[in-house]
């Protein structure tokens, strides 16, 4: 892939927005949220957090993200209907506002990434499920699981949490509960089937959910290389057999690299991210679109909030 595109983003990547004109804001990870009445509009920025910190940005991320979530988003609406509304920009979706719940539906097919880290420390049990001992890292499960989490607020820690403290503390009743665990089951098959036509593996992901109503709708994002583990499904089995990493078309390479060349896992100040990192994980957040779209993204460089702003004011939002 060439990357001259890339570099010559980074001093015009996406950091904040500032559109009042679209009602209140709230700034979270990524995504700056703007609401008017009953309509949200979702600025994906290119921002980049792990560890829940936000760390840089990644040229490109937000477009790659925000076009990725409505790829998936019309690809698994005959599952569970979902808030999108329109997309004025390739960087913006205006979208329904629901009452989410405060709660993150994980959803993983094999042992990897921070469960297996927790897995390794014995603090897996979290969940209450049930994990018999002797696992290997990266290996597949016989059917997927669920390991919730909390939703926190920007700074703040998301949690694990068990089905049985979810009823008990009222995040969920028993009958939404068992709504959101159907809907994010059967969004993680579907995801599965259709990545791997793409020779991909969905490894894991994570579902937020809202409701209008009695209705319920998946909200935020969907199967984008933030949200989700993706591997390259040729090289699963070999790879496995020797113990060896997984071939990570995702955030998971920003995190390794994190712990493994700066020592860094969440604790104290984040280190500052070099421009050759930058650029080497928004070749894999491309080459994810690329393969999971069977489309390559034209790129081109240049002030990303001055074209949301052209977009909106064309779509009458602004």
């Amino acid at each position: 892939m060439n990357t001259s595109a890339l570099h010559a983003q980074l001093p015009h990547t996406l950091r904040k927005t500032h559109l009042p004109a679209l009602g209140s804001h709230y700034q979270g990870k990524v995504r700056d949220t703007y609401r008017k009445e009953d309509r949200l509009t979702l600025v994906t920025t290119d921002r980049l957090s792990a560890f829940d910190h936000v760390l840089t940005t990644i040229p490109f991320k937000g477009e790659v993200l925000n076009r990725l979530a409505t790829f998936w988003f019309e690809r698994t609406r005959h599952i569970v209907p979902n808030h999108v509304l329109d997309v004025p920009d390739a960087n913006v979706t205006v979208a329904r506002a629901c009452q989410p719940f405060a709660l993150e539906m994980v959803v993983r097919g094999y042992l990897t990434g921070s469960l297996w880290r927790d897995y390794q420390k014995g603090t897996h049990t979290a969940y209450g499920l049930p994990f018999p001992a002797g696992l290997r890292k990266d290996e597949r499960f016989p059917m997927p699981l669920i390991t919730p989490s909390t939703k926190a607020e920007y700074g703040q820690h998301d949690a694990p949490i068990s089905e049985a403290e979810i009823l008990a503390r009222g995040l969920a009743s028993p009958r939404d509960w068992s709504r959101l665990s159907e809907a994010a089951l059967g969004l993680f098959a579907e995801g599965q089937r259709q990545a791997r036509e793409r020779g991909l593996i969905l490894v894991d992901t994570k579902y937020e959910f809202g409701k209008v109503g009695n209705e319920l709708y998946v909200i935020d994002e969907m199967h984008t290389p933030d949200s989700s583990r993706y591997w390259v499904a040729e090289e699963y089995e070999a790879r496995f057999a020797k113990g060896e990493d997984q071939q990570m078309l995702d955030k998971e390479n920003i995190r390794q690299w994190l712990i493994r060349e700066r020592g860094f896992s969440g604790e104290g100040t984040p280190p500052p991210i070099p421009d050759e990192v930058r650029v080497e994980l928004a070749v894999k957040y491309l080459s994810a679109y690329e393969r999971l779209t069977g489309n390559s993204l034209r790129l081109e460089p240049g002030d990303v909030h001055a074209r949301i702003e052209k977009n909106l004011r064309a779509a009458h939002y602004l």
